[in-house]
């Protein structure tokens, strides 16, 4: 049956079209009853593609975050399923590696488990596996964050500094109320709040490693979604995100994802507000749009394109007017500070010595900007609020 796979593949997954998947595919149903076999012998060569995909820099949220865009929902389940089968080689995975679990018993029983779950006919299912196998052979090598499951490496490098769970659990909440909440002022003065707790953890922690009270903390980096619709205002949205919580953030938008280097506690910071400014962002322009509707406009494309620039430009401004004003509030801690900035700039240059600007698409519907600088304005992050000049495109 290893034969059987070896060639299918062969014929389906190394040519340029789509002429080979239903020649490969035909192969794997040749014999109905070694379906088994053949689900058993699958599994075997997925755990190999995406163990090729680590070692080339990827992670489970790249990869599924890949699939999601080019395939559909059945190509993302059953990518989950390789992931999870990989994944129980070891008996320690890496931070934020993946939730996913072994469903289906026996190996042996994947292949007839799948069409009951899948609801579907086995040449269905063969040409889906031999599409996922294709997307991940042809990933290319891209900056790795961490060490994949099994690495030596992974076993030298420090634990990381957390957010300590009660001030996580504080901040998420209100988070989750500033989202919720029909009231500007309101989501303000929730979201001040959530961000004076990080920059607050931030201090401490950078104070207590320049006293040797921490163990030593080198700079990490995650991955964070950055997704099409209107991916380069929320490019721009997560750089003020990541650079008032101390870190770097470079947007790769051929993969949809921004990589964000910080030390670990910063990069949990991150992720929460970006999270949460996106939320409030969209339900924003989700009600502006629906006023200027209801006034006869019908451009919706470009208000939402300029509503959210505008949103991401505004709130900049605002992030890093807040960050200057926090570290300066405590001049003592300064220097710690400054530590920490410069490790993770280092961080950042040796991950990416090569990168380039890119230029926006221009802002050009009025309404929307000046919709998208108010909402911004609503969802101020906290330190002193002054007025900031405003011009619409």
């Amino acid at each position: 049956m290893r034969e059987i796979v070896g060639r299918a593949c062969e014929v389906a997954l190394y040519v340029a079209d789509d002429s080979g998947l239903d020649s490969g595919a035909s192969l794997l149903v040749a014999e109905p009853g070694r379906w088994g076999d053949v689900g058993r012998e699958l599994l075997v060569r997925g755990e190999a593609y995406v163990r090729q995909a680590w070692e080339r820099g990827w992670q489970p949220a790249d990869v599924l975050r890949l699939v999601r865009r080019d395939l559909d929902d059945r190509h993302v389940r059953i990518t989950r399923d390789l992931v999870a089968a990989e994944a129980r080689r070891y008996a320690r995975l890496p931070e934020r590696w993946t939730d996913a679990e072994v469903w289906w018993g026996e190996d042996a029983q994947y292949g007839d488990r799948l069409a009951q779950r899948e609801r579907a006919d086995r040449f269905s299912l063969a040409t889906a596996l031999l599409e996922v196998f294709r997307l991940l052979i042809r990933l290319p090598s891209i900056e790795p964050v961490a060490p994949a499951p099994g690495d030596p490496a992974a076993g030298t490098l420090p634990e990381h500094a957390h957010i300590e769970p009660r001030m996580l659990a504080r901040i998420r909440a209100l988070l989750a109320k500033a989202e919720a909440t029909t009231f500007p002022e309101e989501a303000e003065a929730l979201s001040a709040k959530a961000q004076e707790l990080m920059a607050r953890h931030t201090v401490d922690e950078a104070l207590l490693a320049a006293r040797g009270e921490r163990p030593a903390q080198v700079p990490g980096a995650c991955r964070i979604g950055v997704e099409p619709p209107y991916e380069e205002a929320k490019a721009v949205l997560l750089d003020a995100v990541a650079g008032a919580n101390r870190c770097r953030a470079v947007w790769n938008g051929g993969f949809g994802f921004s990589t964000v280097v910080g030390f670990e506690s910063d990069l949990e910071a991150v992720e929460l507000l970006y999270t949460s400014l996106l939320v409030q962002g969209t339900a924003a322009m989700t009600r502006a749009e629906a006023a200027q509707r209801s006034g006869g406009r019908k451009r919706t494309k470009t208000f939402r394109q300029s509503f959210l620039l505008a949103y991401a430009s505004r709130l900049g401004q605002r992030l890093a007017e807040t960050a200057e004003h926090t570290a300066t509030e405590a001049p003592d801690h300064l220097p710690a500070l400054v530590a920490r900035d410069v490790a993770v700039t280092a961080r950042a240059d040796e991950m990416f010595p090569r990168t380039t600007t890119t230029r926006l698409r221009g802002a050009s519907d009025h309404a929307g900007w000046t919709d998208g600088t108010a909402a911004a304005d609503r969802a101020h992050m906290g330190g002193p609020r002054h007025p900031l000049p405003g011009s619409a495109p």
